[in-house]
């Protein structure tokens, strides 16, 4: 080929080239503004993600307050939505608000069934779904006839089940004589006090000894771990003498503690705490058995072997003594560990009866704590002081009855009234009313669950947070 053919047939290639760049440039513009556009779409959509994601865990949250109800969680959601004028309100979602119909507060069966979250929440529910949308303009794709899209976004968040706060239990259990008796109830078969030690077992079994992400929870000294998370301490009732109560915890000892009366003032060589608040109860978050060198696990029966705490008696039952002192104990360990909430969970039947041979000290008239008059309203009075100091309380009634109380006349009350009044919120008082003796009308209309075991399983998710669920949860 000569020169002049090259030099034509190369302008025609180039002929060819510029024809090809015009067709196809208005598709790479094209490509280039949907690559642009997208990307504005996805950020856009994180951000409505995550206003949808607050607005759904702020009405969680507003559901399990004492007192809730759907205006209040309406008005949480709305709060930290993309709203105009509202706390998640972004520059880029102008146009973004609440889908009509939302928020839709919910009763799922799989949180009651497998977490054991119950539907006490505004409307019997357990779980909030929130859903938003936002109009957002396009950038280059107007070009195309694409002048704006609508994003939605939906999220789902359960009452509980989050990771919980560090937290100081004191653990009250019934000690009275009234415990040896046998319930004969399928949820547990054996005496009363064997099946509510199996109770605080299940509570122990899911507290956190230290840090999930600990392989170890490490040396223990004086029953703490050195970076404990939550700390929990096992208190009786009626008191017994200081200088026994390792018994309830030696598994080498044959004997009991001795018993001691409700003296006022309160002696030092008598005592409501069986074990300190410890930590040791499991070598590491993730263990899955209880450790059988804890003294507050062989306090619960929780070492085979080892008998544990017995129940004794032999004074009369009186709560609020015991219930004041677990509220000072609490005191003195917030202020070591003073991230901790503070929570106190009573366990047993509600009635009292003790009397004046029983409480040297107290008033036989007055029916102010201490008195041998309004015994059950001093117990109220009592878990109502530790409420309003912040710590949480929850009861629960073991086989209490609806009929009782006898040194309350004026008001009279019952022993399940008596339970359920001592508990700081509603959604805290529990009733193990299908237990041997109680009565099967002291059922708990928030918790209505029964069998210690699910009682105890069900309070250590109360202690736990709110939390985002996947949607379409059932």
């Amino acid at each position: 080929m000569n020169q002049g053919n090259r030099h034509s047939h190369n302008r025609g290639r180039r002929g060819q080239v510029l024809i090809f760049f015009t067709l196809w440039l208005p598709l790479l513009f094209g490509m280039s503004a949907l690559v642009v556009d997208f990307g504005f779409l996805y950020s856009y959509q994180s951000e409505l993600d995550a206003s949808t994601q607050a607005a759904a865990l702020a009405g969680a949250w507003a559901m399990s307050q004492t007192g809730a109800t759907v205006s209040s969680v309406n008005t949480a959601v709305q709060t930290y939505s993309s709203a105009s004028g509202k706390s998640n309100v972004y520059s880029n979602l102008p146009n973004a608000g609440l889908i009509s119909g939302y928020p839709r507060l919910k009763c799922l069966s799989t949180l009651t069934s497998v977490y054991g979250i119950q539907c006490y929440g505004p409307s019997s529910s357990n779980a909030i779904v929130v859903a938003q949308k936002a109009k957002v303009p396009m950038l280059f794709f107007q070009l195309f006839g694409g002048y704006s899209a609508t994003l939605t976004s939906t999220a789902t968040a359960a009452m509980k089940g989050a990771a919980p706060l560090p937290y100081n239990v004191a653990l009250i259990v019934d000690s009275t004589a009234s415990m040896t008796s046998t319930d004969s109830d399928s949820n547990c078969k054996n005496t009363r006090m064997s099946c509510a030690l199996s109770g605080v077992q299940q509570l122990l079994s899911g507290l956190a000894p230290c840090q999930p992400t600990s392989s170890s929870c490490g040396t223990v000294t004086n029953g703490n771990v050195a970076n404990s998370v939550d700390r929990a301490a096992l208190l009786t009732f009626p008191p017994v003498a200081t200088s026994g109560v390792s018994s309830d915890y030696d598994c080498s000892s044959s004997t009991n503690p001795t018993i001691e009366k409700y003296a006022t003032p309160f002696p030092s060589t008598s005592t409501y705490e069986i074990v300190n608040f410890s930590s040791d109860f499991r070598t590491s978050d993730t263990a899955t058995s209880l450790s059988a060198t804890s003294n507050l696990v062989k306090a619960v029966n929780g070492k085979s072997g080892c008998s544990g705490m017995a129940a004794v008696g032999g004074v009369g039952t009186y709560y609020p003594q015991a219930i004041y002192a677990a509220q000072a104990y609490l005191v003195a360990e917030q202020a070591s560990f003073p991230t901790a909430q503070n929570v106190m969970i009573i366990l047993g039947d509600g009635d009292m009866n003790a009397t004046s041979t029983n409480m040297p000290g107290a008033s036989t008239t007055s029916g102010k704590y201490p008195s041998t008059k309004q015994e059950c309203h001093q117990a109220i009075t009592a878990a109502q002081a530790a409420a309003t100091a912040g710590t949480k309380v929850y009861t629960v009634a073991y086989g209490a009855l609806t009929s009782g109380c006898s040194t309350d006349t004026s008001p009279t009350i019952s022993p399940c009234d008596t339970m359920r009044q001592m508990a700081s919120s509603p959604a805290y008082f529990f009733s193990d009313y299908t237990a041997t003796g109680g009565s099967s009308s002291c059922v708990s209309a928030s918790q209505p669950i029964t069998g210690l075991n699910q009682i105890f399983q069900t309070i250590l998710t109360d202690l736990r947070d709110v939390k985002l669920i996947p949607n379409g949860t059932t």
